[in-house]
C-alpha cells in the first residue's frame, strides 16, 4: 500500500471519528434541549393548574359575593317599602288632620256677611 493510499484511509477513519463523534455531540445537545422542553411542558402545565384553580377560587368568591349582595339589596328593597308606607300613613293621617281643620274653621269661624268689605 502506497504512502498515499495509508494517508487516504488514515484521513477517512479520522473523519468517520470526527463525524462520529459530532453525531454524538449534537445528539446529547438534542437530548438536552428535548428535556429543556419536558421541563417547559410540564412549568407551563403547573401554571394552567395555578391558573385554572386561582379561577375557580375567583368565580366562587363572585358567586358568594353576589349571594351576600343580592341578600342586602332584598333588605334594602323591604327597608324602603316599610319607609314608604310609613310615610304614606303620614301623608294619610295629616290629609285627615288637615280636613279636620277646614271642618274647625268653617264651623268656629263665620261666613263674612253677603255685601260685607273684604279685609
Amino acid at each position: 500500500m502506497s504512502e498515499q493510499s495509508k494517508w487516504t484511509v488514515g484521513s477517512a477513519i479520522g473523519l468517520g471519528l470526527l463525524l462520529l463523534a459530532l453525531s454524538a455531540n449534537f445528539n446529547a445537545r438534542l437530548d438536552d434541549q428535548s428535556a429543556q422542553i419536558a421541563g417547559l411542558r410540564t412549568e407551563i402545565a403547573d401554571l394552567r393548574a395555578d391558573v385554572t384553580g386561582q379561577i375557580a377560587g375567583l368565580r366562587t368568591e363572585i358567586a358568594d359575593l353576589r349571594a351576600e349582595m343580592t341578600g342586602q339589596i332584598a333588605d334594602l328593597r323591604a327597608d324602603v317599602r316599610r319607609l314608604d308606607d310609613r310615610l304614606r300613613a303620614v301623608e294619610i293621617a295629616f290629609g285627615k288632620v288637615d280636613q279636620r281643620l277646614l271642618t274647625l274653621e268653617r264651623v268656629l269661624i263665620p261666613a263674612p256677611a253677603a255685601g260685607a268689605p273684604d279685609e
